[in-house]
């Protein structure tokens, strides 16, 4: 249970209405503070339609620091959702292989980028020869946006445990299909 009221819109001022025009648990607890809900907002959605990473890239460094965190919340939201930017099943198997050291799918660029995920998401910080082959691939807006991406959903994850935002019922399937790892 959310340790913080889910809020409606006709809770919310009028100019921040419109940003529970999609009303899921987290967006509805973050309205709270309509304030920093709106500046949240805005950077996600700057990710989502905007930044130069690949949108599979980016939803696949986004499932991975849910799937690092055990992020039920945002595991299952993104499966969804990265499923619209190309995302597979068998990519979501192959995030839960690379876990567990297991072989997958990913060509090189991929499994570099999502050990960058890992290790930004574990140890804060990309270490410089992981950095250097990832350079030679990416641009440095393209770097700096991975950054920002895994940065940011490495927070989201934390206000979403802080305040233990509940998963809807819609997304649960997905969580059925793709079990996250236990936390050690």
């Amino acid at each position: 249970m959310a340790r913080v009221p889910y809020r409606s819109a006709e809770e919310l001022p009028e100019e921040h209405r419109e940003l529970l025009s999609r009303p899921i648990n987290l967006f509805r607890g973050l309205a709270n503070s309509p304030e920093a809900f709106s500046r949240f907002h805005a950077l996600g959605e700057w990710i989502r339609w905007d930044c130069e990473l690949d949108p599979r890239l980016r939803e696949l460094v986004i499932l991975q620091v849910g799937y690092l965190t055990h992020s039920s919340y945002e595991f299952s939201h993104h499966i969804e959702i990265g499923r619209k930017f190309g995302v597979t099943d068998e990519d979501v198997h192959g995030l839960i292989d690379l876990a567990a050291g297991r072989p997958t799918h990913f060509t090189d660029e991929e499994q570099d980028l999502l050990e960058a995920t890992t290790r930004l998401t574990e140890e804060t910080a990309v270490p410089d020869d992981l950095w250097n082959r990832l350079a030679e691939r990416m641009s440095p807006a393209r770097l700096v946006d991975f950054v920002v991406v895994a940065a940011f959903y490495s927070m989201v994850v934390r206000v979403l445990a802080t305040l233990q935002i509940d998963v809807e019922p819609d997304y649960a399937q997905y969580l059925d299909k793709f079990p996250l790892r236990s936390p050690v």
